[in-house]
């Protein structure tokens, strides 16, 4: 690494704190980039929303390490589950106030390309001393000697075409679709009150939102809810039940499985989305062959996918069906692991051709739903040693995460989704 250049982090969410609190703790020079306005942006679209995963495996050591150092911070019942909010509140926002992170993070920095000083994708001779380029959105360009790209998946949502495309008529239909994990009890609660609402998706962000919108109903009449997946068999989806290590997500799929044998939701099957079409009386028709849906909302739970056009001039060596890196993508793979079986994995297994370029968090997992915050963790602490020169602490992976129900995907229903409500770990 260079020593005039520091490290740069993409992302002020859980992850990417983890990655820069490690930096500190070692005296490594960093920055964090967050393009939104405050800590973990992200999550604050879905603070209502409660993890299924107890603060135990919410909070990196390197962050607890700082945190009470600083001073005034109370850790949290480690049993309790936080929401989204709670993390932000509790854990997040505490943590870039104390004196190591608190002038090492810039808001509102989005960044729109990495690349190498003088360097595209092609070129090759003295690559590997360039220092890295990152250009913001607003032009301001900066230099770093390491790139820690933990943007997530958040602002990247699939498609509800059946084909991985987007449905004919989606982009016109947009007014009619809600993002993955609305705030159905809450600040949403007028779009979906009285009214017919499909989710489309078979994970556990689905899975809450199914769970809300029953709640509703019963509040109040007229509230009708679908359930639009592209499989037949749910019991990915209903989990482990009360053999699941974490409860919550266990009671998560009992829960919605009471509520579609009870008829409360209605469980539409084998519906592959082709077509949206807009109604006479302002609905949307979904159309799947000859089978035909029509409601006043469509929230789309179909999971997430990486965005990889800020790093297209960097070398990555991606595997061709995850999206992750290809030596991490068989530890992953939901055909074979759920959240709680993926075996310890760091700096090695992320490492791309491209020296000094990682991505960790929800991002490193591309389509994978098996992503838990304590890996994200343990993946920053992994490539931050490295990153020191520290190779043995680098490559001393270790992960003890509890057994999960399910975690569902498109290769496993086959319906796309992604149970990290996105980029902090599952949530209920």
């Amino acid at each position: 690494m260079s020593e005039t250049n520091p490290v740069v982090v993409i992302g002020a969410g859980p992850v990417g704190l983890a990655a820069a609190a490690h930096l500190a703790e070692r005296e490594v020079d960093f920055v964090v980039l967050e393009s939104g306005p405050g800590v973990a942006a992200a999550i604050e679209e879905w603070r209502h929303v409660r993890l299924f995963s107890p603060w135990r495996y919410d909070i990196d050591s390197a962050a607890r390490r700082l945190l009470e150092q600083a001073g005034g911070w109370s850790e949290p019942d480690l049993g309790t589950l936080p929401t989204g909010g709670d993390l932000i509140d509790s854990y997040l926002e505490p943590l870039t106030k104390t004196p190591q992170l608190t002038d090492r993070i810039r808001y509102g920095a989005e960044v729109a390309a990495v690349t190498r000083v003088g360097f595209d994708r092609i070129r090759t001779d003295g690559r590997d001393t360039a220092p890295f380029l990152i250009r913001l959105a607003d032009g301001t360009e900066l230099l770093a000697s390491a790139v820690i790209d933990a943007t997530g998946t958040w602002r990247r949502p699939n498609v509800l075409g059946g084909s991985g495309i987007p449905a004919r008529g989606e982009a016109a239909a947009a007014d009619h679709i809600a993002h993955a994990l609305p705030d159905v009890l809450g600040r949403d609660r007028e779009r979906f009150a009285g009214r017919r609402t499909a989710v489309l998706g078979a994970g556990h962000s689905a899975s809450t939102t199914l769970l809300e919108l029953g709640e509703l109903a019963d509040e109040v009449a007229g509230t009708e809810v679908l359930w639009v997946v592209r499989g037949t068999d749910q019991a990915r989806t209903y989990g482990g039940g009360e053999a699941d290590e974490l409860p919550a997500r266990g009671a998560l799929g009992t829960r919605l499985k009471k509520l579609v044998q009870s008829g409360r939701i209605t469980l539409v099957s084998s519906f592959r989305t082709e077509e949206l079409v807009p109604t006479t009386n302002g609905r949307v028709e979904l159309v799947a062959g000859d089978q035909r849906v029509v409601v006043d909302t469509v929230v789309n739970s179909t999971g997430f996918r990486p965005d990889h056009d800020m790093v297209a001039e960097l070398r990555l060596d991606l595997d061709p069906i995850l999206g992750s890196t290809r030596a991490l993508a068989p530890l992953i793979d939901p055909n074979q692991h759920s959240c709680g079986t993926v075996p310890p994995h760091g700096v090695d297994e992320l490492t791309h051709p491209e020296p000094g370029y990682y991505a960790i968090g929800a991002k490193s997992y591309g389509r994978a739903p098996t992503f838990l915050l304590a890996t994200g963790y343990e993946q920053a602490r992994s490539i931050v040693a490295a990153l020191a020169g520290d190779w043995q602490a680098a490559r001393d992976v270790q992960l003890d995460l509890p057994e999960t129900g399910v975690c569902s995907s498109n290769l496993l229903l086959p319906v796309i989704d992604n149970n990290t409500a996105n980029q902090s770990g599952c949530c209920n």
